[in-house]
């Protein structure tokens, strides 16, 4: 295994603040301190090349996660090997091997250059001149950003400055990326780009990607496996595949009618998404979903019909719904 996580947990204490003056002096004195559980004995491993989605709402714990996996946070208990390496140990063997993208840290000088960066970074890495310049070449050409090379970083877009961001990670060629939504704030363009980037270059390279978003497109298209995190706590680990399953395998009836028609003439057949005029979109069991069609079909003027899977980002919210139910 690339990464192999167990049984990591990660607290934080704090102080409680009592409001006014009066709560100030009694703070001097009497402070009580709370602890923040942000991430709660999760245990999951990655395989060499694989990228997978780490998911959650805010707060969950995934970029906590990421920071620990990076050696930038110490755990509070819990182990974890990352590409044979203890990595809160920060040894420069494992600095070598790999890099960590947060969509809103910046590792780029904002008043310079990025080329100048990139070449600060060939020294830090020890990089020899033909590697760099090949890397170098090879990549800028690769998003597209080789005529922007000598332009003043703050004077770049946002989506031009993530793929900077994303390049700078990259030059020493690490075997383990780690990418805290690299995608925030892109347009969608920038953000297919982007997705189009990466997965060239984990056929490519076989990198092993660990990738946080919110925008699940980015999980849908780059990751076949999601690791699902709430209130500190893994909640799901397995195939995007199959979490409509797990949520009960769900189907969304989308249908356009020759004639307008009225939410009472859906609702016999399952759950009413939408009804508006000539169009209503059902929400239906996919077992025994042909006679449910068939029945449609024979008692409502249908036009047109579409049925494709319920949405994924519901099916997630679902489970976030329900984590939360229990505890």
């Amino acid at each position: 295994m690339e990464i192999e996580i167990k049984h990591l947990k990660k607290e934080f204490s704090y102080y409680k603040k009592m409001m006014g003056l009066s709560g100030s002096l009694h703070n001097l004195f009497h402070r009580e301190t709370l602890i923040k559980e942000a991430v709660r004995d999760i245990s999951f491993s990655v395989e060499k090349g694989e990228i997978i989605g780490l998911l959650g709402p805010n707060g969950a714990g995934k970029t906590t996660t990421l920071k620990m996996l990076s050696g930038i946070l110490h755990p509070t208990s819990g182990q974890a090997l990352v590409g044979g390496f203890i990595p809160w140990e920060r040894k420069n063997a494992f600095k070598q091997r790999f890099s960590i993208v947060m969509g809103q840290k910046n590792q780029l000088w904002w008043d310079l250059p990025a080329s100048d960066s990139f070449y600060l970074n060939k020294c830090i890495f020890n990089i020899g001149d033909q590697q760099y310049i090949r890397t170098i070449e090879e990549l800028s050409e690769l998003l597209e950003v080789k005529d922007l090379m000598n332009v003043q970083v703050r004077r770049l877009s946002l989506g031009e400055r993530m793929k900077m961001e994303i390049l700078a990670a990259l030059i020493h060629n690490p075997d383990i990326l780690f990418l805290d939504e690299p995608t925030i704030g892109l347009d969608i363009v920038s953000q297919q780009k982007i997705r189009n980037f990466l997965r060239y270059y984990n056929e490519q390279k076989k990198t092993t990607i660990i990738l946080t978003s919110h925008y699940m497109r980015d999980i849908e298209e780059l990751c076949g496996r999601a690791v699902i995190i709430s209130q500190g706590q893994i909640v799901y680990d397995g195939m995007l595949s199959k979490i409509n399953h797990l949520m009960g395998d769900k189907k969304v009836l989308t249908l356009k009618f020759t004639q307008e028609i009225c939410i009472n003439q859906l609702t016999p057949f399952g759950k009413v998404r939408e009804c508006k005029c000539r169009e209503g979109v059902l929400e239906l069991p996919k077992e025994g979903l042909r006679k449910t069609m068939a029945d449609i079909l024979s008692c409502l003027p249908v036009e047109d019909f579409t049925v494709t899977e319920v949405p994924l980002e519901e099916s997630i919210a679902l489970i976030f719904r329900k984590e939360s139910a229990i505890s």
